[in-house]
């Protein structure tokens, strides 16, 4: 026999689900919709469940057995005539993202097909949690044979939820992101036809080259070989220009992060790196992607005079690492960082290269924890540009709490601005009435991205960038809600490079180019120029857009 649903989880599930409909910082597909709807209805269902034990502990009046089939059926109704309510205005709601990253309205929210996933989605998660109930009877019938009734309840309790934990971490986490790593690693090894091996013997992965093309992996492949070429760059600037150096080590290129970084290294010296103007340490994301939109900006702005070094750690998507291992590849980010500004510490002042950081995501708070600011104190490196950075990012973090009272969270000022600055697409990093210090660091970051602004405090307390003023790109119907939040920021998370370019976690060329010409400071460069180097890439973008 089945049992029927408990009429109080029932109640506290459509409250989760109807006010998870609300929009929150980026579009959602239906299916996304339908699988938020599912997790916030099963959740509420289980905390219903837990006030209505508390309840019973407490001595509170229960209704009689055949009154429990009345409220059961009428709190269903309800429950079902306020789901498809909030489903009718939910199209509403997510038109206010949308208008504000300047998409094409919904005509439906495809009520019918969210309502099914919703269902579904709940009805498993309903159906595991019956299954730990089940577990944790058997094992407190089993306990009270030698143990006190209280007492064998906690135990059932406890057996349940270490056999939950392990089967969760055993397939879900272990055996999943097992799974993932060996299929991205098979991904990462393909060749693609269309990226062909270079011929120049200076760049990497050619015959001259001290690492193979192979052993790039499809991430080092595309970077080295879809870069800006000097004929390109001239032909747009009208000036003579260089050929962009890009070092690159795969994941197969050495055993050891310590390898990989020497040898990218090495490489770097072989093609003349130290010997160009301006020199950029980059840690990619967490698959080795590096954003071509931030290393072809650059490489146009100093007319190729540019020498780029990365080298891998991973396969996996950045917001996988990020929930999972936030940590991932902080090694790889202090091998290179070391070998690199070690080498480059040797060299006459007056003569190398400036030094800079970036990264992206997950490899913005890999590049900032590469590096130590007492370790460079004595001869520091000219900057940074990072991108989207992560909720958890120590810098970040520091500068964002210590703003000067006043500025917003999503884009504060930070003591006197001489170190530190923080820039989105509606404002640059510019400030003429502030001079830079020695280190210039400029912080890229869109207020509708969740990878920067997910908090895991969302649960019980409403975050801080959710205060008015808010972002631009942040709708005004964003409202915060116990447990929902969180569970529709981290849903964002998973989605954040489903936004359109400008918004969430994809960053425009146009802002990388304000953000570099803070950090970098390039010469000869005329406001109008600068203009047109934006609508080229505007229009390159478009150009590549699919139809």
């Amino acid at each position: 026999m089945v049992t029927p649903l408990s009429s109080t989880g029932i109640v506290f599930g459509t409250v989760l689900l109807c006010v998870s409909l609300t929009p929150s910082l980026l579009p959602r597909t239906f299916v996304m919709q339908g699988v938020l709807c599912g997790f916030s209805f099963a959740i509420g269902y289980f905390i219903g469940i837990l006030a209505k034990h508390v309840a019973i502990y407490l001595g509170l009046p229960q209704p009689s057995r055949h009154d429990k089939r009345g409220i059961l059926f009428v709190v269903s109704l309800a429950a079902l005539v306020a789901a498809i309510g909030f489903l009718w205005q939910a199209a509403t709601w997510q038109n206010s993202i949308r208008a504000l990253m300047e998409l094409d309205p919904l005509d439906s929210a495809h009520r019918i097909k969210t309502g099914a996933i919703a269902v579904g989605v709940a009805g498993l998660l309903i159906g595991f949690g019956r299954l730990f109930q089940i577990v944790r009877r058997l094992f407190a019938l089993r306990s009270r044979r030698f143990l006190p009734r209280r007492l064998a309840n906690v135990v059932g309790i406890a057996a349940a939820g270490v056999i939950a934990v392990l089967l969760l971490n055993g397939l879900v986490v272990d055996i999943g992101l097992r799974f993932l790593d060996s299929s991205l690693k098979r991904v990462d090894s393909l060749i693609e036809p269309d990226v062909p091996r270079p011929s120049d013997p200076m760049k990497t992965g050619s015959e001259a080259s001290l690492m193979s093309w192979e052993s790039l992996g499809r991430r080092g492949r595309e970077f080295v070989a879809t870069g800006p070429h000097s004929a390109e760059i001239s032909a747009f600037t009208g000036r003579p220009a260089m050929e962009p150096i890009r070092v690159y080590a795969g994941l197969n290129s050495g055993q050891t992060p310590a390898e990989r970084a020497a040898l990218a290294l090495e490489e770097l010296k072989r093609s003349g790196g130290f010997a160009r103007s301006t020199l950029l340490v980059v840690v990619p994301t967490g698959t080795g992607w590096i954003d071509p939109e931030a290393l072809d900006t650059i490489e146009y702005l100093h007319s190729g005079d540019v020498a780029s070094v990365a080298v891998q750690y991973s396969y996996l998507s950045s917001w996988i690492a990020l929930l999972t291992e936030p940590d991932y590849g902080v090694e790889t980010a202090r091998a290179l960082f070391e070998a690199i500004y070690g080498y480059w510490t040797t060299l006459p002042k007056e003569t190398r290269p400036k030094l800079y950081l970036h990264g992206l995501s997950l490899g913005a708070l890999n590049s900032q924890k590469s590096s130590d600011l007492y370790d460079v104190l004595a001869d520091p490196f000219e900057g940074a540009l990072w991108s989207g950075p992560p909720f958890s990012s120590p810098t970040w973090r520091m500068a964002t709490s210590g703003r000067v009272p006043g500025t917003p969270y999503w884009l504060p000022k930070f003591r006197d601005s001489s170190v530190i600055r923080f820039a989105d697409q509606y404002s640059s990093a510019q400030m003429p009435d502030k001079p830079w210090g020695p280190m210039r660091i400029v912080y890229l970051q869109y207020a509708s991205d969740p990878v920067t602004f997910f908090e895991t405090s969302s649960v019980y307390r409403r975050p801080e960038w959710m205060q008015q003023p808010r972002g631009r790109d942040v709708s005004s119907s964003f409202h915060w809600f116990p447990v929902v939040t969180s569970l529709q920021l981290l849903l964002d998370v998973a989605a954040a490079t489903t936004a359109p370019m400008g918004y969430g976690h994809v960053y425009a060329p146009e802002h990388y180019i304000d953000a570099w010409l803070e950090v970098t400071q390039p010469q000869g460069w005329s406001p109008a120029e600068i203009q047109r180097l934006k609508m080229f890439f505007k229009a390159r973008r478009g150009s590549m857009d699919p139809v």
